[in-house]
């Protein structure tokens, strides 16, 4: 079995583990279903290894939780959201599957 470093939430943890979060939090809103999020995967998961200690990396699946992808007016998958202390910091919709990009995307969210 492969080790996931990302955990993946529900409606119930995501206030928890999220909103009510202190420091920084990166989300990715993705689908099973999406090909690209399939091949963003494994740098999602490379990502969530380095920044461990300071970063958290979650994911909620849309088609589980389609109310959290309305409440965060997803458009599209995958998106990566970003939050500080429980607030939305910066967002990519769609981000490069370039272990640089998603390092910068979770650490120096714009």
């Amino acid at each position: 079995m492969q080790f996931d470093a990302i955990t993946t939430l529900n409606a119930a943890a995501f206030d928890a583990m999220v909103v009510q979060a202190n420091g920084p939090v990166a989300v990715e809103f993705m689908s099973y279903g999406c090909a690209y999020c399939r091949a963003l995967e494994p740098v999602l998961q490379r990502a969530a290894e380095v920044v461990q200690a300071e970063e958290k990396i979650f994911r909620v699946n849309i088609a589980v939780e389609p109310g959290l992808a309305e409440s965060y007016d997803i458009q599209g998958t995958p998106t990566l959201v970003m939050f500080r202390d429980g607030s939305e910091t910066g967002r990519v919709e769609g981000p490069p599957p370039v272990l640089a990009d998603i390092l910068a995307y979770v650490t120096q969210p714009a």
